[in-house]
């Protein structure tokens, strides 16, 4: 058999295997919750302190500390070198065992003595947490209002201003290599004696965990003005600070369940809403938002909300988030953005309003076009033509890195109804009874009630070929075209064919849209008398068609008023007594001619 992936296997083999079997056939486990509880097999107690939980695939004491998978399960329960557990559970998994190479062995063996160490680091910041040195550190949780229940859950800790936890690794024969490499010990600086200094040094410590809730790295607060504020591990064989979100193990069940994720600046902010019952909590690790973290986040919600603090900071947050998540948006899939008033943090929030309103907060959401927006025209001059065609067009090479056509063409639009509405660039096109209904009493509506106007042949084709390449444009166009005729009947068959099969709910496209006309028996029509061959060859931009079709639209329009005065000008001068009525709407035919000039910029 030829040499497979190692890290592959035990995944498939995590997969099919239940740790609840495992661990239960060892001892007897009894269901409290979500989880499994038992009197520990590695150490002598009465009162259960061993838990197993299967969504997570990990096993952990709260009394002798014993922590690991099911593999390690296999090799300390039952004596088992490594490759003999893993042999073991591939029988029970119904997996014939493959040949590993050496290297692959050596390097998962290290990879499992890696997680071993970092658990020991944890448990010595643990038990220090609760040490009369660690006791700065309990005043500083007590003040954040973190009992007991959080810091257990959390397994918080304090590092001490000594060497203690270099001391205690030696002690496990720790070998100075995998310290350095874990990011526990480093160099100090000036160090000409080469000698390592523990790197968290007086601060409150924060494990940060895996998937499977294995400590992988950790960050440390100091509780005083000291600097930098917050210290994260570097970059290890096990911790990778832009692909991990803290809090994932815990927050991705009740994520799920309540379908919505959030996405915090800080671990902290994380701990503070798990106090207070929001225990769908996420947060970055000392980075930006990252296009790693947010698919990971999507993995458990489509549409996590980012909850910033109300500060600059939060809202420059919220802009680099933007940045991120612009390349790689897709159907169904986004961010959306909330800011808490008066410049608070979650926690601050939280402590003077209370759950409940932290609640109906939630629901003032803005959505990703509005941020997208509001970075490109907040504190901007928008004064000078000049200044809004700038905003124009740096909204534009934003939203043209979308990669997704469908998702772009979709904000395309948006941002085109945000610059007609909000930069006054060629204001969104009015019907012609829009004006009647808005300007005009009731009683005077009827002397202006006209027809629909006509789409000329040649205009009609157009706007029907165009909808056909970017379907996208559909909604947007529908009920505009309502208030026009088109005389050409097969035309106008297509053009109903067309908004029938966009109503049906399913994302229309090009190669849809044509199969639908062959299918229905309007092919033939549609290779005759649609311009979309050479519209796809020409390959327009969406912004490029849309002004297009406005004004082609519009010259329609302004065609069919201008006949339409030119007739109510000759019944005027040839009549000596013409009636109110037909003054009025001569006056309502003018105006709406100069509302369409002043839309277009035709002088």
């Amino acid at each position: 058999m030829a040499s497979v992936d190692l890290q592959k296997f035990l995944d498939e083999i995590r997969a099919r295997v239940s740790i609840v079997d495992v661990v239960g056939a060892k001892v007897k486990l009894v269901r409290k919750g979500r989880e499994f509880q038992a009197c520990c097999p590695f150490h002598n107690e009465k009162t259960p302190s061993f838990t197993v939980n299967e969504a997570k695939g990990f096993y952990h004491c709260f009394g002798c500390g014993a922590h690991g998978d099911i593999v390690k399960f296999e090799m300390e329960a039952n004596n088992l070198p490594f490759m003999e557990a893993v042999e073991k559970l591939a029988n029970k998994a119904g997996l014939p065992m493959p040949k590993f190479s050496k290297e692959q062995h050596e390097e998962s063996e290290k990879k499992a003595s890696l997680y071993d160490i970092m658990e020991l680091a944890a448990q010595f910041f643990e038990k220090n947490l609760q040490l009369p040195s660690g006791a700065a550190a309990r005043d500083y949780l007590a003040r954040r209002g973190f009992g007991e229940d959080i810091v257990s859950k959390f397994r918080l800790g304090y590092a001490p201003a000594n060497n203690g936890l270099h001391a205690l690794l030696r002690s496990k024969n720790v070998a100075e290599k995998d310290m350095g490499e874990l990011g526990l010990v480093s160099l100090a600086e000036n160090n000409t004696s080469k000698r390592t200094f523990d790197f968290f040094r007086d601060r409150v410590m924060i494990p940060i965990f895996d998937k499977r809730g294995r400590v992988i790295g950790f960050g440390g607060r100091v509780m005083n003005d000291g600097q930098p504020k917050y210290l994260n591990s570097p970059e290890t064989p096990l911790f990778n600070k832009r692909r991990m979100l803290y809090n994932y193990h815990y927050a991705r069940d009740d994520a799920d369940s309540k379908k919505n994720l959030l996405l915090c600046e800080g671990y902290m902010d994380v701990i503070a809403l798990d106090k207070y019952g929001f225990h769908n909590a996420v947060a970055p690790l000392g980075t930006a938002l990252t296009e790693e973290q947010i698919q990971e986040a999507w993995k458990i919600c489509s549409e996590p909300l980012c909850c910033f603090d109300g500060d600059n900071a939060g809202i420059k947050a919220a802009m680099r988030a933007a940045d991120r998540v612009l390349p790689i948006l897709k159907p169904g899939n986004s961010l959306r953005f909330l800011f808490l008033p008066d410049r608070q943090d979650p926690d601050e929030f939280l402590k003077a309003k209370g759950r409940d309103a932290f609640e109906a907060f939630m629901q003032e959401t803005q959505p990703l076009k509005d941020i997208l927006w509001r970075k490109n025209i907040e504190g901007r001059d928008i004064s000078t033509p000049e200044q809004k065609a700038l905003i124009e067009k740096n909204v534009k090479e934003e939203v043209a890195r979308i990669a997704d056509e469908t998702v772009k063409g979709y904000y395309v639009q948006e941002m085109q109804d945000k610059i007609y509405n909000e930069l006054g660039r060629g204001a969104r096109r009015q019907n012609h009874s829009n004006y009647a209904s808005k300007h005009l009493p009731p009683a005077e509506k009827k002397a202006v009630a006209r027809p629909k106007t006509n789409l000329d042949d040649l205009c009609a084709r157009f706007v029907v070929s165009a909808l056909v390449c970017y379907p996208e444009l559909i909604e947007d166009y529908e009920e505009k075209l309502l208030n026009f005729e088109i005389e050409n009947p097969k035309v106008k068959a297509l053009l109903q064919a067309l908004l029938d099969k966009a109503q049906e709910g399913e994302t229309l496209t090009f190669e849809t849209a044509i199969d639908y006309f062959s299918k229905i028996g309007l092919g033939k029509d549609c290779e005759t008398l649609l311009e979309f061959k050479l519209m796809k060859q020409q390959n327009p931009d969406i912004l490029k068609m849309r002004e297009n079709l406005d004004l082609r639209i519009v010259e329609s329009q302004i065609r069919q008023l201008e006949a339409e005065i030119r007739e109510s000008l000759r019944i005027l001068e040839g009549s000596d007594s013409f009636s109110d009525e037909e003054y009025k709407k001569y006056q309502f035919l003018k105006n709406e001619l100069q509302q369409l000039y002043v839309m277009q910029n035709i002088e």
